[in-house]
């Protein structure tokens, strides 16, 4: 399940909020002005969707990034995942979460790999975390707000008259969270799916927790 926050209408809201940085250069979440750096990647995603949704088990365990690339795919193959989708999937999960060490100065990840059906963390909310990559591999992507829109949330607003937007299919954002960035954490939600038959394959990649946490 995820740590989330969910906005206090009451409190005030802040006067500036930080805003999204694009491109594959995702150390741009650090920089001050950014709470969410998103990477609109041109893979195929195709190449990463596994046709067996149904009759996987979801995975969540902490890896060290060393040796991610040899234990992941055991850990997948284990759960119920079939090559050769596997083999791609898992390579490029295990470059994501090399990536996002290297970002976060940190040598173990907490990860998630998940089939979702559900609405899950459906409020618009930030998370209690110091930042969080997310990859939907399958399935609408997370939504989330701009710097006015969670300004205007904060303040207050009803969320049905904000502009909600949509990380791609495949697409890698890395969220900033109220442990890095108590006053402009990224704002976002699970996309609405229940009773729709839509399904997601989300990862979700945390610093562990026995990692230090340079960000704080």
């Amino acid at each position: 399940m995820l740590s989330c926050y969910i906005p206090d209408p009451l409190s005030a809201a802040p006067t500036t909020r930080s805003d999204v940085a694009w491109g594959s250069d995702l150390y741009a979440i650090a920089d001050p002005t950014s709470s969410l750096a998103i990477w609109r990647r041109s893979t195929a995603t195709a190449a990463f969707s596994p046709r067996n949704l149904s009759q996987v088990d979801d995975l969540s365990d902490e890896f060290a990034v060393a040796t991610l690339a040899f234990d992941l795919p055991k850990r997948m193959s284990d759960a119920g995942y079939e090559t050769p989708g596997m083999d791609a999937l898992a390579s490029d999960i295990a470059s994501l979460a090399t990536r996002f060490s290297q970002i976060m100065d940190i040598d173990r990840v907490a990860l998630r790999l998940e089939v979702v059906e559900t609405d899950a963390c459906r409020r618009l909310h930030a998370d209690y975390v110091t930042a969080r990559l997310i990859c939907t591999y399958v399935g609408p992507g997370t939504q989330w707000l701009d710097a006015a829109d969670a300004v205007a949330l904060a303040a207050g607003a009803d969320p049905e008259t904000l502009t909600i937007r949509e990380i791609g299919t495949g697409d890698v954002a890395i969220f900033k969270g109220r442990l890095w960035s108590p006053d402009a954490p990224a704002i976002h939600r699970s996309p609405p799916i229940a009773g729709t038959g839509v399904q997601r394959l989300v990862l979700v990649i945390d610093p562990a927790a026995a990692s230090p946490i340079a960000h704080a």
